[in-house]
């Protein structure tokens, strides 16, 4: 597989996850400490963290510390938001497409 492939393979499989989809839709609303997140998300600190890390070891969040605490921001939420829009929309294109071809069955 060639880097490119596996930069896409990378990134495809940090959306693979629910948890880390809303994570991302909500840094897209701005920086948030972990705290922040496990508040708004109703996860654990430990999933949290964890989703976290597989989102910053892809490249798609970056972290800032300041004092105890870390903040975290998408790197680029333009090119996220094309992401996760093109996602969402395959998503109800193969689903409609179950959809017919379990009807005509």
């Amino acid at each position: 597989m060639t880097m490119d492939r596996m930069r896409v393979a990378t990134v495809l499989h940090a959306l693979s996850d629910p948890g880390r989809i809303r994570l991302l839709t909500h840094l897209m609303e701005g920086e948030h400490r972990v705290r922040d997140l496990t508040d708004h998300l109703h996860l654990a600190q430990s999933t949290v963290s964890a989703h976290l890390a597989c989102l910053r070891d892809c490249g798609l969040v970056t972290s800032r510390p300041e004092g105890r605490a870390s903040w975290h921001s998408i790197v680029a939420p333009d090119e996220v938001t094309v992401l996760l829009d093109a996602a969402a929309a395959l998503a109800a294109r193969v689903d409609g497409d179950a959809e017919h071809h379990h009807g005509a069955a």
